[in-house]
């Protein structure tokens, strides 16, 4: 009985020094965030942009045996030929395509005696400006499939080129939004905001318009022309 009690003396003991502790933690960080001499919060500013660049990746695809391997790439020439000729009637300059070379990828057989089979590509990139011309095209490639190439849309990424910039301006109002918050969190204790003493900007969010899935490390969409540009600035900020 004797030791029950002091086990049940010490517990208390124990439950009581912890709330002591707790509420003396609670009270220093209220007295700190009142008398400190600064605070620091993070503020953000995003704006919507149009992207101004796409880039366009295609490719075109032949199936060849062995034997017949050179077969195979004179008629992948005779493809890239038709593709490229597609593209300059429809406005696209030389400049602005990049042609990869050949890659030749077996094809498995499960019958190991069989003639090998190897499929062979070719990426096809466009690089442009005119946003619209490209994303159109990009769906109405019938005139090339109807000759029986075997060509198809990879991707269309879109970018915005001004990003640089757009950062720079979107800092003052980052800062503004983190000004803000300080002195919404400063009047809750009864103090007042003074000067800014650091700032620093976090990484860039290039989102998807209406999207939030952001990044510790940065982010950048390229599968929408309508982005949203974020930045954040961590400040600290002088408690009057």
């Amino acid at each position: 009985m004797e030791n029950k009690t002091q086990s049940l003396t010490s517990f208390g003991l124990i439950l009581g020094l912890s709330i002591i502790i707790s509420f003396g933690l609670g009270s220093y960080t209220f007295y700190k965030l009142r008398t400190g001499d600064t605070i620091s919060v993070t503020g953000s500013a995003m704006k919507e942009v149009t992207s101004d660049k796409v880039k366009w990746t295609s490719s075109i695809t032949r199936t060849a045996k062995a034997s017949t391997i050179k077969d195979g790439y004179t008629a992948m020439d005779a493809d890239l030929t038709a593709v490229k000729d597609f593209l300059k009637t429809n406005g696209i300059n030389d400049t602005d395509i990049v042609i990869s070379p050949i890659f030749m990828n077996e094809i498995y057989d499960q019958n190991a005696q069989a003639e090998k089979n190897y499929n062979l590509v070719q990426n096809i990139e466009v690089q442009s400006s005119d946003i619209q011309k490209i994303t159109d095209l990009s769906k109405n490639t019938t005139l090339v499939t109807t000759k029986g190439i075997l060509f198809s849309t990879n991707s269309l990424e879109y970018y915005y080129s001004k990003l640089a910039d757009m950062r720079v301006s979107l800092l003052p109002e980052a800062i503004a939004d983190a000004k803000a918050r300080a002195e919404s969190i400063a009047t809750a204790g009864g103090n007042k905001i003074g000067a800014i003493k650091s700032a620093s900007s976090g990484v860039v969010q290039v989102l998807s318009a209406n999207s939030v899935e952001v990044s510790d490390y940065g982010s950048y969409d390229t599968s929408k022309i309508q982005k949203d540009i974020m930045v954040t600035v961590k400040a600290s900020f002088a408690i009057n």
